[in-house]
């Protein structure tokens, strides 16, 4: 159900724009009346009723996919507070100011933030992100501290690289990369770490010895 909700706002997103461009009078005629009121300096236009249309989507998606894990009592992660703080600032100034410019930089904030948590995390607090959500697997201290840098070198090149399809690229490509390409590299990565992990870590009979000493 989580990773349902996660998906949510991106896929949202990427339905609403895609229906805005196919009907595009439709979208600036129900854009500037349903929130032209947000929008300063006349009415909304129908080459960017498509992109504000899908700020509006992923902005109420994002907010819906947080309450609705609250009212199932579930932890939100910090990092989707985050993600709630920056779409709404960026979006609001997207609808303002009639600048997709806004939103496109919701990825690669997001993305930096990340990076500058994980790597803060285990800076100055001697914490490491990645080996606090994957506690139960048993990895040299060496290793969890590569995998840590791994994440932050990967978030900060994901921030640069959402920059150069946004501003190198027309915004249906943008949009494409942000629903699918950054969805394809995150999981490419997960599988590359999945494999470091996999060559460091200690023969099974070692881990099964390693939790029978642990135990009482």
């Amino acid at each position: 159900m989580k990773i349902l909700l996660d998906f949510l706002p991106l896929a949202l997103f990427f339905a609403s724009y895609q229906y805005g461009t196919s009907h595009r009078e439709w979208a600036a005629a129900f854009a500037s009346a349903q929130f032209g009121f947000l929008v300063s300096g006349g009415p909304i236009g129908t080459d960017e009723a498509p992109m504000l249309l899908a700020t509006v989507v992923v902005m109420l998606a994002t907010l819906a996919q947080v309450l609705i894990l609250k009212l199932m009592r579930q932890k939100v992660d910090a990092i989707l507070w985050v993600s709630l703080g920056l779409v709404m600032v960026l979006g609001f100034a997207t609808l303002y100011f009639h600048s997709k410019t806004f939103i496109m930089w919701k990825p690669t904030a997001l993305y930096w933030v990340m990076a500058l948590g994980f790597w803060a995390a285990e800076r100055f607090w001697g914490k490491n992100p990645l080996k606090a959500m994957l506690k139960d697997v048993p990895l040299p201290e060496p290793v969890w501290r590569t995998m840590n840098l791994m994440w932050v070198g990967f978030f900060a090149f994901m921030g640069v690289l959402n920059l150069a399809v946004a501003y190198g690229f027309s915004e249906a490509t943008w949009t494409s990369f942000k629903a699918f390409g950054s969805t394809a590299l995150m999981f490419l990565f997960v599988i590359a770490q999945g494999f470091y992990m996999n060559k460091h870590l200690p023969p099974l009979d070692e881990q099964a010895s390693a939790k029978t000493d642990t135990q009482p």
